[in-house]
């Protein structure tokens, strides 16, 4: 009996943890989407994509283009890391905070809104492109 609770266990348990490790990810995509088209918005409002997260949310911006929580750069077990190249150009990486098994892949994304990914390690302009 014990043996056969064991074994169920080493089945549901790994596949448990991917469940979540792509259910972050699935929610790490829609936040890059919606970072994108915050600034896309900030960009047709102010003629420049903002210099920080914290620009997409209040007192900055009324109302708010993006949540308090995503601006601060950390949700749901991922780091957005913003960075404003120049007026014209920004860049959004979105990278694990968690190790092991339950790490999820690396994103990036520019002005385009092309989302890229890789596995192991910050992903870049040249990552496989994520559908």
């Amino acid at each position: 009996m014990l043996a056969i609770v064991i074994v169920m266990l080493a089945i549901a348990v790994p596949n448990l943890l991917r469940s979540r490790v792509i259910a972050n990810e699935t929610v790490t995509l829609t936040n890059c989407r919606a970072v994108n088209n915050a600034c896309q918005l900030y960009h047709i409002n102010q003629e420049t994509y903002p210099n920080s997260l914290s620009d997409l949310v209040e007192p900055a911006s009324n109302p708010p283009y993006i949540d308090s929580t995503l601006a601060s750069g950390r949700k749901q077990g991922y780091e957005y890391i913003y960075n404003l190249v120049d007026s014209g150009h920004f860049t959004l990486n979105a990278n694990p905070t968690s190790s092991g098994m339950l790490k999820g892949r690396y994103f990036y994304m520019d002005e385009n809104g092309i989302i890229r990914a890789k596995a192991d390690g910050p992903a870049g302009p040249t990552d496989e492109i994520v559908l």
